[in-house]
């Protein structure tokens, strides 16, 4: 464990070199992602600097006993080797986990896609609670929500529904929320009280950066429509809405979300990017996936991840076999529960890989 933190240490100092270069921080394709790096080495480091300091605590309490005479200095002695040793086992705990490789897409912000599945106008309806769960989370850490598209469904929800998050650590929260979503739950439109099974799949995407993908204006075809969506007549009637389709690979945004066809193009040109981005990351995580199997590397989005239990009140992750029973405060946005204990799951797998 000593020579991974010596090496980690001697990166951090390399870092620390290369971040204050005027060339690096001129170019911010290489100055962000080593700033980055560096920002996330500081707590390894400082845990390496204790980690040394009570490895020479001990071996000093060694040579004191090995070389004292002193009943009372010995006793001394004993006891600081304990104590060094008790906290040496707790903090050779918490560098394990900090030594599990991080996923370089944790700190960037996100763009969730929800879509009605399966159950019709009770899955749009359904699609509407999951938007205001996610919301209302954000809302109570202070992480800023801006709507890209939406396509309301014919008796309330949306048919679909897409928007940023912004905020710190945004992605490595809420990436375990990809899959379908099911609901089983009276729909209010069910006459004769009968439970029913309704779907919605999320999708979260982390926001690609310029650096992360280029695109060339060449390879963007631009058409421009009329919002469908609430707003007043000046939404209905100008051409401010805004589609892009990247050529190359056929994949398609549009935003209709502002009355400025500029604003609409910056924000659909950001879902572009970030889907062309996942479009790769797939491509990688699969060699990934190949080598150690975890719980976001493999997940499949046709996949059933938690089942919302209306008639009984609970909500249960199959991917971890989590079963919590205050639904109604999860759905109202107390999702911590939830991604905490998936996050300790993950953590718990990559620990498990490294030590196969």
């Amino acid at each position: 464990m000593l020579s991974k933190l010596e090496n980690k240490y001697n990166r951090f100092l390399e870092l620390s070199e290369l971040i204050s270069d005027p060339s690096i921080i001129s170019d911010m394709k290489k100055f962000i992602p080593l700033s980055k790096e560096y920002k996330e080495l500081e707590k390894l480091v400082d845990c390496y600097k204790k980690y040394k300091s009570l490895i020479e605590n001990i071996e000093s309490g060694k040579e004191m006993l090995a070389s004292e005479k002193d009943e009372e200095m010995k006793s001394f002695a004993k006891e600081e080797i304990e104590i060094s040793e008790k906290d040496k086992i707790e903090l050779e705990k918490e560098i394990r986990f900090l030594l599990i490789p991080k996923d370089p897409n944790d700190s960037k912000n996100v763009i969730f896609e929800i879509r009605a599945g399966t159950g019709g106008d009770e899955a749009c309806i359904f699609a509407g609670d999951l938007y205001r769960m996610y919301v209302n989370y954000c809302e109570s850490q202070k992480w800023s929500v801006e709507l890209v598209d939406f396509n309301q469904g014919t008796s309330g929800g949306y048919k679909e529904i897409i928007f940023n998050v912004s905020g710190g650590n945004v992605y490595g929260f809420f990436k375990f929320e990809s899959g379908v979503h099911r609901v089983q739950r009276v729909p209010k439109t069910e006459t004769q009280g009968r439970v029913h099974t309704s779907a919605a799949t999320v999708v979260v995407l982390p926001e690609a950066e310029d650096f992360d993908i280029e695109l060339n204006d060449s390879d963007i075809k631009k058409e421009t429509y009329c919002s469908s969506g609430p707003g007043g007549q000046s939404v209905n009637t100008t051409y401010s809405a805004v589609r892009l389709t990247h050529l190359p690979t056929g994949v398609v945004a549009q935003c209709q979300d502002q009355k400025s066809q500029i604003k609409n193009y910056a924000k659909a040109l950001k879902v572009l990017r970030s889907r062309i981005y996942e479009i790769e990351l797939e491509k990688r995580n699969k060699d990934m996936s190949d080598k150690r199997k975890t719980m976001v590397k493999t997940g499949d989005r046709s996949d059933k991840i938690r089942t919302y239990n209306y008639p009984q009140g609970r909500v249960t992750d199959h991917r971890i076999s989590l079963t919590l029973y205050n639904l109604n405060d999860i759905i109202n946005g107390d999702v911590s529960k939830l991604i905490d204990e998936l996050q300790i799951a993950e953590n718990s797998q990559l620990l498990e890989g490294q030590n196969d």
